[in-house]
């Protein structure tokens, strides 16, 4: 016989604050012990030195992970000029470079070289990083001593801004699409300058329109305070797809869906992806339209589901 699974039923999503020095998986773990939740995720690897926002999905939520990996990022980046290293931080073997240049670098110096930046741009990813190759992460292969030729990906840096400069440490703000290495960034801006710079510490402050985040301190206070009190911390799977036009569906549509019958869009083009909302006018799902214009359900909140605590938790 199966065991049963262990833990709450939530569906939500609780905007972490990760510490330096634990890895995301650590961090989920820890925090699907917090909440004592059944079923959790994240969305994507925030590296272990980094510290910031490391958006955690429960249950249903987990389904619409990859939308918030999709989102832009934020972040406040140091850097330390004059210096490099074999992974892009300081985790790795340290090289001088050209202290000396480093130092002599005026403000008029880096604000010449930051615009160089902007846009959309062609990007390596680096070797310490969890892409996979050939079923290996590439930073698996990396500690082997091994180089793996990388393809160069597409990138944009939405803004690029100067919040501190003194040399040899220099910090930056940096608004920037998915896929981007802001150790990467660093270097090439380290090369520019004629210097070298590498990575000194990485906050992520942002995850598409999500900015607070709660770090475990707080979490762990809130549940010795009760489950009311933690669960303020969960914020609904809706509010991570507030920029997707609503399918509204008749109570007989969501019943259709519940069986897994066909229903059909009439408001939405083939490929098109769709908050559901009931006659009640509540969220209920989250679909894509196929080419035949069939509503596929990605997520989806059952009629009888509907009016219960499923997503009652708003942060």
């Amino acid at each position: 016989m199966a065991r049963k699974p262990r833990g709450r039923v939530l569906h939500g999503i609780v905007l972490l604050d990760k510490p330096a020095g634990v890895s995301s998986n650590a961090a989920l773990q820890r925090a699907k012990r917090v909440f004592n939740a059944q079923k959790a995720g994240h969305t994507g690897n925030l590296d272990q030195l980094a510290t910031g926002l490391l958006p955690i999905c429960f249950g249903k939520a987990t389904k619409i992970a990859s939308y918030l990996l999709d989102a832009d990022k934020h972040y406040e980046a140091l850097c330390h000029l004059g210096q490099t290293s074999n992974t892009g931080d300081m985790e790795g073997d340290i090289t001088e470079v050209d202290p000396a240049k480093a130092i002599s670098l005026s403000l008029t110096d880096i604000e010449q070289v930051i615009p160089q930046f902007m846009g959309k741009q062609q990007q390596i990813p680096p070797m310490h990083s969890a892409i996979k190759h050939q079923g290996k992460r590439l930073y698996e292969l990396a500690r082997k001593g091994k180089e793996i030729e990388r393809q160069a990906r597409e990138i944009e840096i939405l803004a690029l801004e100067l919040l501190e400069f003194n040399s040899p440490m220099l910090r930056l703000r940096v608004h920037c699409s998915k896929g981007t290495y802001i150790r990467t960034l660093v270097e090439d801006i380290g090369n520019a300058l004629g210097c070298g710079a590498m990575l000194a510490h990485l906050c992520r402050t942002g995850v598409g329109q999500y900015q607070q985040m709660f770090d475990f301190a707080t979490l762990e206070q809130a549940a010795e305070e009760g489950l009311a009190q933690l669960d303020a911390h969960i914020l609904s799977i809706e509010s991570a797809l507030t920029d997707y036009p609503t399918q509204l569906l008749s109570l007989a549509e969501m019943n259709k869906l519940h069986f897994g019958q066909k229903i059909y869009s009439q408001d939405f083009s083939a490929g098109s992806y769709v908050n559901l909302s009931s006659a009640l006018t509540q969220w209920c799902g989250f679909a894509k339209i196929d080419p035949d214009l069939r509503i596929r359900p990605i997520v989806f909140i059952e009629p009888e589901l509907e009016t219960t605590s499923l997503l009652s938790q708003q942060a």
